[in-house]
């Protein structure tokens, strides 16, 4: 079926395309104006819109802008309206005869305040409602406004993508690989049982897991290791927490990137499944993947991720958290000398499947390992500020950018499947043994300001530049052999 209306839709919106990008703004403008938003269907609209666009051969990144475009200028007026009725919103028709969901969106706002409008761009009860709520309670104007654009910059991929995804690959009626599903679903299994088993350690090596209480109660016993155990103890909990997760992550990670090295570097062992997984990824390239894929690996650039460290050390150092800013400067610094000279002494040569790869050797990805550091402290800083059983929501969102950049490398034909893992591994024993370093300096809790979020605004908008500005050159570089 939907098949059939792409292909019938597809000529007119060929010669027709602005038009296409007027509905997508449209709707996404409509769907987030205070209470008419309940009314329009966003999820199955965008993703029709997204699946004709691809059908009709359209650019993905002008229907994203638009539509980014159109949801914040809904939210926007949305917000405008509530800060003229600061005090009137549950007597003025049409709003009071919504006392619930008036009311819905006050609770929430009240209890995350300027977060509420980037959960609520997400979550269609609260997407109506949550502008006007802040508008009404007098949130900063610039405050919501710079929320609200990284939202809307978020939530039109969210939305957009997977039905052009859908509608790219009935167009070109791609032929998947032998075995696809079985190889899919049973690789997403085994990655979402080790996503539990670590952390289920990890909640049994923090403070209050019985893993931490049965090693502590070890090494007080004698004076060396309980000096050592005090010495890196940060003390803003009673008592001192030490960072035993952190120091299990790194020495694990350095015995994981050792063997792995031997069975990479001096062994047949892992070549042959390099080899599977190359041919495997290359089967799957298609224009639309090769276009996500190539914005996905720039983001893992070393200009995006240097920039990355630059900017985090500088909102750390301005706002008075030397101790933070200055392990992430030395975190930065220690991965870009640990790859570059790893590379140079194991000297690997990368796989021969696009028309430019980059010049430097392959083993470990630089990539990989860039984005684990970078998105690994970003994790753990935001993890140690939350309660224990609410972390692991910190470091899955981490580890997603650093999933997404490393299979974008194998995608693209430009690293083996051996210099991903090897890169990640480098990367968390960099991670690791920062925090346990960090930890002794570790005396106030890290917060977000408005400094944080104009440093995001800008690393954001950082990005958009440089990815427009050499997108054409990886585009052509990443191009697969025939």
């Amino acid at each position: 079926m939907i098949s059939h209306w792409i292909s019938t839709v597809s000529p007119w919106l060929t010669a027709h395309q602005n038009w296409l990008l007027v509905i997508a703004f449209v709707t996404s403008l409509l769907e987030s104006l205070a209470l008419i938003g309940f009314t329009v269907p966003s999820i199955p609209v965008m993703f029709a819109i997204g699946a004709i666009a691809a059908g009709s051969g359209m650019n993905a990144l002008p229907l994203l802008a638009w539509s980014a475009l159109g949801a914040a200028l809904g939210d926007i007026m949305s917000y405008l309206l509530g800060r003229s009725l600061q005090g009137r919103l549950h007597e003025v028709w049409p709003f009071r005869l919504y006392p619930k969901a008036i009311a819905r969106g006050e609770h929430f706002f009240q209890q995350h305040g300027g977060k509420s409008v980037i959960v609520g761009r997400f979550v269609g009860l609260l997407r109506p409602v949550i502008p006007i709520v802040a508008g009404a309670f007098d949130m900063p104007v610039w405050h919501f406004v710079i929320v609200d654009v990284l939202a809307s910059l978020a939530w039109a991929p969210a939305y957009v993508l997977p039905g052009y995804m859908v509608g790219a690959t009935l167009e070109l009626q791609v032929h998947l690989p032998p075995h696809f599903y079985p190889v899919l679903f049973t690789s997403l299994g085994v990655l979402l049982a080790l996503y539990l088993l670590i952390f289920r350690l990890h909640w049994q090596l923090e403070h209050e897991g019985a893993i931490y209480q049965r090693v502590r109660e070890w090494l007080q016993r004698y004076d060396q290791s309980h000096r050592f155990w005090r010495t890196f103890s940060n003390q803003r909990t009673e008592g001192g927490r030490f960072p035993l997760a952190s120091l299990v992550l790194g020495t694990g990670a350095i015995a994981g990137f050792t063997l792995w090295s031997l069975l990479a570097l001096h062994t047949d062992w892992l070549r042959q499944f390099n080899h599977l997984a190359t041919d495997f990824m290359h089967v799957l390239r298609t224009p639309w993947l090769d276009a996500a894929m190539t914005g996905i690996t720039l983001l893992g650039n070393r200009f995006a991720i240097w920039l990355g460290f630059v900017l985090i050390t500088l909102l750390l150092w301005i706002r008075g958290y030397r101790a933070a800013a200055l392990h992430v400067a030395l975190a930065g610094i220690a991965t870009g000398i640990l790859v570059a000279g790893l590379k140079t002494a194991f000297d690997t040569l990368r796989p021969a499947l696009v028309l430019h790869p980059p010049a430097s050797p392959s083993y470990p990805s630089g990539h990989a390992t860039g984005a684990t550091v970078l998105f690994g402290l970003l994790g753990a800083f935001i993890a140690a500020e939350l309660p224990v059983r609410k972390r692991w929501k910190a470091y899955t969102l981490a580890s997603v950018p650093v999933l997404l950049i490393s299979l974008s490398r194998l995608y693209l034909g430009v690293h083996w499947f051996t210099d991903v893992v090897g890169g990640v591994l480098l990367g968390l024993v960099i991670c690791g043994f920062t925090r346990v370093s960090y930890s002794r300096f570790d005396r106030q809790a890290l917060s977000i300001d408005s400094l944080t979020l104009v440093a995001l605004a800008a690393w954001l908008i950082a990005l958009a530049i440089y990815t427009l500005h050499t997108w054409p050159a990886a585009i052509l570089a990443y191009q697969p052999i025939s």
